[in-house]
């Protein structure tokens, strides 16, 4: 599943997967950093737009995975159960949208305990996959995700179409040279900003201040389908959304319209992380990762 097809002919016998995915943010991306309620109004627009994503994943009989903070859960439970009814993966997001490179291990450890509670509590299920909120980490984030038992993180953005196993223990500085920790078993389905409706479609100044045309992130997203469908056998494109961005009409209508070209391409199926994580770790053991060809895999230098 490493190997990468390089004839320039697509391969209609291997599967691509599509992994679509949103982060039902709402209110919790608002409420830390703003005073003002027409920003958090912004993050209300959620309740409205998750039936409509909803309503389109049923007609393309599609199941992805919404990565909920724990504060959204308990704002708006009964969005939340519709999720899980219509088949769809629940991960972990934080408790209220938090950046995980503010804060010590110990609150960081009480974060995570305060998601999960919220998520059992609505759902009545533990998560096993996390997204965290706005790609941030520090260097002990990763231990606290082992020892919460995630199956997969999706933040990292090592690789693009195709998973590997996260490390512990890296350690790095402008003055010496880097030094790579432990592989563990913790897969990461690969991420990139670019394949975030976010940065394309919405403006708050100081993050993100570009208003995209849906045509835009169109050619952008397809461009990448249309490459790994080409070029990458085996792999995943992970399309990261979010229901209170992508769910505007015109966005939603760019959201139809590609789901229709991915899934007229033979071979390629869609499918949820957890269950793509799962097949991938099945058939790539940590020791069998470490011992193939991936240029991710820390190599010691050879002289000669």
């Amino acid at each position: 599943m490493n190997d990468i097809n390089l004839s320039g002919a697509p391969d209609t016998s291997a599967e691509l997967t599509v992994c679509l995915s949103f982060d039902f943010d709402a209110l919790s991306a608002w409420v830390a950093d703003s005073q003002n309620p027409a920003d958090i109004s912004r993050g209300e627009f959620a309740a409205v737009a998750v039936p409509r994503v909803l309503d389109l994943l049923d007609r393309h009989n599609t199941k992805s995975t919404f990565f909920i903070p724990g504060h959204t859960a308990l704002a708006y439970p009964n969005q939340v159960l519709d999720i899980q009814s219509r088949g769809h993966e629940i991960g972990h997001h934080g408790w209220a949208h938090e950046p995980a490179a503010d804060f010590d291990d110990d609150t960081q450890r009480e974060i995570f305990a305060k998601g999960f509670d919220a998520l059992e509590k609505v759902t009545g299920t533990r998560p096993v996959g996390y997204r965290s909120p706005g790609g941030s980490y520090n260097a002990t984030t990763i231990d606290i995700l082992k020892e919460s038992g995630f199956l997969y993180d999706s933040h990292f953005s090592a690789s693009d179409f195709h998973p590997y196993y996260l490390r512990e223990g890296d350690k790095w500085s402008a003055t010496d040279e880097y030094s790579f920790g432990t592989t563990i078993d913790l897969v990461e389905m690969p991420f990139a900003w670019h394949m975030d409706d976010y940065v394309h479609f919405e403006f708050y100044g100081g993050f993100s201040t570009t208003l995209n045309p849906p045509s835009t992130v169109r050619e952008v997203w397809q461009g990448e389908f249309d490459w790994a469908y080409r070029h990458e056998a085996g792999g995943v494109v992970v399309i990261c959304m979010h229901p209170e961005v992508i769910g505007r009409g015109s966005r939603l209508a760019m959201l139809d319209s590609l789901i229709s070209h991915m899934a007229a391409h033979p071979g390629v199926r869609f499918e949820r992380m957890r269950d793509y994580a799962e097949n991938w770790r099945k058939q790539n053991s940590v020791e069998t990762w470490l011992a193939s060809s991936s240029p991710l895999v820390p190599r010691p230098f050879t002289a000669g």
